[in-house]
């Protein structure tokens, strides 16, 4: 049976925004994306519940909701999903760009910046904004300017050497194979598959088989699943240990992140 094509979203804006800075809130299917498109603003991706995507070219962004993707002004893009997501877009005017990164990365999300985008999504905005609502746009993108840059917290690659290696780890989260046996299986050596992994993905291949599984990790714990379950399932011989390693990564612990979600 042939898989059902991605559901399309067409791009908000084409020409001029609205305002110079810009709030957006949008709930979207599993299995959607919008179509590859630049624009001259720069804009700011956030994901309040699932994880959201975005495709540049052979890079592939990904951002968990302790993270946000900033993309500066002119950058061609694509933004999908495959799983159902909660999401926002600050857009925000090219002049108003320049005290923030001028490539494409993930920037963390403070515990002020989350509050602060909790309750933009429960404002129903019209356009002029009101003097209020646009002093409180403005503060949030304060916070950006001061936000860490993370670069890509689950970066991706269309390289033909790593990208099958990640594909699997992918679909197969649980697998404890020692790099060296995973580089086997992939007809390569571990010096080459870590030489690459640093290269493309700035980040050892072990650290990022981490942070996927606390990527899958987030996305169960917000469907409800058992933290037992999860850490078995990643692979994790305790739920003690997967407890640990998701405190490390998140700075909180499963629990406390259902809570928060």
């Amino acid at each position: 049976m042939s898989r059902k094509a991605p559901r399309q979203h067409s791009s908000p804006f084409t020409d001029t925004l609205p305002e110079v800075i810009y709030f957006r809130s949008a709930d979207t299917p599993a299995d959607s994306q919008y179509p590859v498109h630049a624009h001259a603003w720069g804009e700011f991706v956030y994901s309040y519940r699932g994880v959201m995507e975005v495709r540049m070219g052979d890079r592939h962004y990904l951002a968990p909701s302790q993270y946000g993707l900033w993309l500066p002004p002119q950058v061609e893009h694509q933004g999908l999903n495959r799983l159902a997501a909660s999401h926002c877009s600050i857009y925000v005017s090219p002049g108003f760009c320049t005290a923030l990164p001028q490539t494409t990365c993930a920037l963390e999300v403070s515990a002020l910046t989350r509050s602060l985008l909790e309750h933009l999504r429960t404002r129903a905005f019209a356009t002029p904004y009101s003097a209020a609502d646009a002093r409180l746009l403005h503060v949030v993108l304060d916070q950006l300017h001061t936000a860490p840059c993370a670069g890509s917290y689950l970066p991706g690659t269309t390289d033909a050497l790593l990208q099958p290696v990640l594909d699997y780890l992918t679909a197969h989260p649980g697998d404890n194979q020692p790099i060296a046996d995973l580089a086997r299986r992939f007809h390569t050596t571990e010096r080459t598959l870590a030489r690459r992994a640093n290269m493309l993905l700035g980040m050892s291949l072990a650290q990022w088989r981490q942070r996927l599984r606390a990527v899958q990790a987030m996305q169960r714990l917000e469907s409800g699943d058992k933290v037992e379950s999860i850490a078995l399932d990643l692979g994790y011989a305790s739920a003690s240990a997967f407890i640990a390693m998701f405190r490390k990564l998140m700075g909180m612990t499963p629990d406390e992140y259902r809570r928060s979600r």
